[in-house]
């Protein structure tokens, strides 16, 4: 007989991070999904009940279920993000509920950086806003595969499908220009719980799955081993032993791809190539490894190799460089400004470096460039120039998000100042397919 710990490792895992304005319903919506795919603990639900009786509300407020921090139940609004894990028969889930507020739109950058789905959720009577294509901006330039507009609170302007319509079409629009691959509309009323988890009775004219349909059957696109090849070197093995007395292994993490023994490599920055003689994992050897598999790798030549060194396929290397251009996502309270020493940190290598330039500033409400703005302040998105003090095997972002991100530290207390993603801002609008202009939203 099958048990739930088997059935559930055999299912896939799906991370998705939820987004939106302030009041358009993103921890509602958390909580509906939560409660309604059975999901809660009988003493947390017994928690809120009390919490919300505490508040004069006499049905259980489900927003409480996420927002956890004392200011957060106080003001009725998320301030940091709140990670949620769940499961139904079909996959598992990590979600990440970000804030709405301009102020925290870093954290939405952190909720988003992992994600392979954002929901961004629309208040059906205000419409899209600034926020709404601040978030949509946000999770293209993540290259997040999957976007859902959850068009929520249809009930409070009667499940009435123009509205619905001419919500989805402006969104559709505005995230295809940005390069969005798949955007799908659904309407929804969180607080009611109408597409959510069940079919709504009220909205006949919609055919398109639920929320949580739509999160079961999206295909998860997060297979490294179809990606360049990457290792991260992060530690050096040499026991030294007398029962090991020539052993030298290369420990760390596959960021992507697949390697096998008798493969041909390159160790970067240095260039120099050899073969894999061995991969250990589990202490056991095998002949082939992939992400995000932790194995050690044995090499036929006695290479200078050290924490922060790549190892990658000798045909399929990324190119080194010290003069990095990227866009930044700026975290910090403090201003990121040209000439500032700041070390990045790409995969296991930390280096010393200066930011040389910051050509322009995104004003994300209307994709205009701000030229030379001088410095990045809190939640500012912008383009950077970046030269290190040694090269570095960055990819560009658009083909890793693993390999191809960094960030940027300030050298005197370690806080992080800015997530920076390698390459071009945006993914291409024309290698996106053209949106039909009879069905701009998809059900």
């Amino acid at each position: 007989m099958t048990t739930t710990a088997e059935q559930l490792s055999a299912t896939t895992l799906l991370r998705f991070a939820t987004a939106g304005s302030v009041d358009d319903g993103k921890s509602t919506l958390v909580g509906r999904l939560l409660h309604d795919s059975k999901s809660v603990l009988t003493d947390q639900l017994e928690a809120v009940e009390q919490a919300s009786l505490n508040r004069g509300q006499e049905a259980p407020d489900l927003a409480l279920l996420t927002d956890g921090l004392r200011a957060e139940r106080e003001q009725g609004i998320t301030i940091d993000v709140a990670y949620r894990y769940f499961a139904t028969a079909r996959r598992r889930f990590i979600l990440a509920d970000t804030p709405g507020h301009v102020q925290y739109t870093r954290n939405m950058v952190t909720g988003a950086s992992t994600a392979e789905l954002a929901v961004v959720l629309v208040d059906a009577r205000n419409g899209v806003v600034e926020q709404t294509r601040r978030h949509a901006a946000v999770a293209a330039l993540l290259r997040v595969p999957h976007v859902v507009l959850a068009v929520n609170k249809m009930d409070l302007v009667d499940y009435a499908e123009p509205v619905f319509a001419a919500i989805a079409e402006e969104f559709t629009a505005y995230a295809a220009s940005l390069g969005v691959p798949e955007i799908t509309a659904i309407p929804i009323s969180a607080l009611a719980g109408d597409n959510v988890v069940e079919p709504s009775a009220h909205m006949d004219w919609y055919g398109g799955p639920t929320v949580l349909e739509h999160l079961e059957t999206v295909p998860v696109s997060h297979d490294l081993t179809a990606c360049h090849a990457r290792f991260p070197v992060q530690y050096v093995i040499r026991p030294q032993s007398a029962e090991h007395p020539d052993y030298r292994g290369y420990a760390g993490q596959i960021a992507a791809g697949v390697f096998r023994v008798g493969e041909a490599v390159a160790v970067l920055p240095s260039g120099r190539t050899t073969t894999i003689t061995g991969i250990d994992a589990l202490g056991e050897s095998v002949d082939i490894a992939w992400a995000p598999q932790s194995v050690t790798l044995r090499l036929a030549d006695d290479i200078d190799i050290s924490r922060g060194d790549l190892i990658a396929p000798a045909d399929d290397s990324p190119a080194v460089t010290q003069d990095v251009e990227a866009t930044v996502c700026h975290v910090a309270d403090q201003p990121l400004s040209v000439g500032q020493r700041v070390l990045l940190k790409h995969t296991t290598r930390t280096v010393k470096a200066i930011v040389k330039d910051i050509p322009s500033r995104l004003t994300l409400d209307d994709l205009s460039q701000h030229p030379a703005p001088g410095q990045l302040v809190a939640n500012d998105i912008g383009r950077v120039v970046v030269r290190t003090a040694e090269p570095l095997a960055l990819d560009s972002y658009e083909d890793s998000r693993r390999t191809g991100s960094f960030l940027l530290i300030d050298p005197a207390d370690g806080t992080t100042l800015s997530a920076g993603m390698a390459g071009a801002a945006f993914a291409a609008a024309e290698a996106v397919a053209a949106v039909d202009d009879d069905a701009e939203w998809d059900f």
